[in-house]
């Protein structure tokens, strides 16, 4: 079964001049609107193509891949305004549509929007800023570890809530986050915890707490030797420093200059540490 809005794997059926009809199932024969087709294309072979519905109400297909499909989650750029709505880019020829009744505050034309695709009463692709429409949280059949892909939604008190999926909320939260995020940042992230009311709370690294101190000390070691024994951190210094210099929270920082200062290995000062030259 086809299914608009998505990627489909489709057979070549006929060949006019350059132009391919593909077999779109009960949908018919549908053309391959793209000038330049695969070397060698011919009637009988398959390729893998988005199709949807044009502003002309015709079923087409095309290689291009667009920035997002029906049911995912995207950052869009709003290039126009019209009576008609906002015109988001998304990577196909014509731009995709943001009607009024899908939109939430004002829309500028030049900044992104965080929005979800879906089909409207047409079966032509449209985006909407609803996303508690149809994001969900409660999600049911996760592990803890387990890699997920997410978009940055918004900061709160807590951290930062994320679409995890395309379909569910998770939280990241601020003492376990030591980078700059921002709205509509993609990134991989791992469950941390499914919460008894089956709500995410995610992670950035999978690296087991010891595992991750241990990396860290030997990334201090290797940092002193660099800069000639000495450098001016201690456990009472910002975060933001931190993760700046090692990429780790102050917590695995801490517990690692500790264990190097029992090895004997650093010296901990009063404006950094320093390390013990070995025998």
């Amino acid at each position: 079964m086809i299914e608009l809005g998505t990627f489909n794997t489709l057979t070549v059926v006929s060949q006019r001049d350059n132009q391919y009809g593909l077999d779109a199932g009960e949908l018919g024969e549908i053309t391959l609107v793209d000038k330049d087709a695969p070397d060698n294309l011919k009637v009988g072979d398959t390729l893998t193509a988005f199709v949807y519905v044009d502003g002309k109400n015709q079923t087409i297909a095309t290689l291009q891949t667009p920035l997002a499909q029906v049911d995912q989650v995207a950052w869009l750029k709003c290039v126009s305004l019209s009576h008609a709505g906002a015109f988001l880019a998304w990577g196909l020829p014509k731009d995709l549509l943001l009607p009024f009744s899908e939109q939430k505050g004002k829309i500028v034309e030049g900044r992104s929007y965080l929005v979800r695709l879906f089909l409207d009463e047409n079966n032509r692709i449209a985006a909407t800023m609803m996303l508690d429409d149809f994001i969900q949280d409660q999600a049911f059949y996760y592990k803890e570890g387990q890699e997920v892909q997410i978009i940055i939604a918004d900061e709160t008190d807590l951290g930062f809530k994320a679409v995890v999926d395309n379909k569910y909320w998770g939280v990241l939260y601020k003492n376990e986050t030591f980078q700059l995020l921002q709205k509509g940042q993609a990134l991989t992230a791992y469950v941390k915890k499914v919460r008894p009311d089956n709500k995410l709370d995610l992670i950035l690294s999978q690296e087991k707490y010891g595992q991750k101190v241990d990396a860290t000390s030997e990334k201090i070691l290797a940092v002193l030797v660099k800069r000639g024994g000495y450098v001016a951190l201690t456990d009472k210094s910002a975060p933001e420093i931190i993760y700046d210099t090692f990429g780790v929270s102050k917590k695995v920082f801490k517990q690692a200059i500790g264990g190097l200062y029992k090895q004997r290995r650093i010296v901990i000062e009063e404006a950094g540490i320093r390390l013990v030259e070995q025998a």
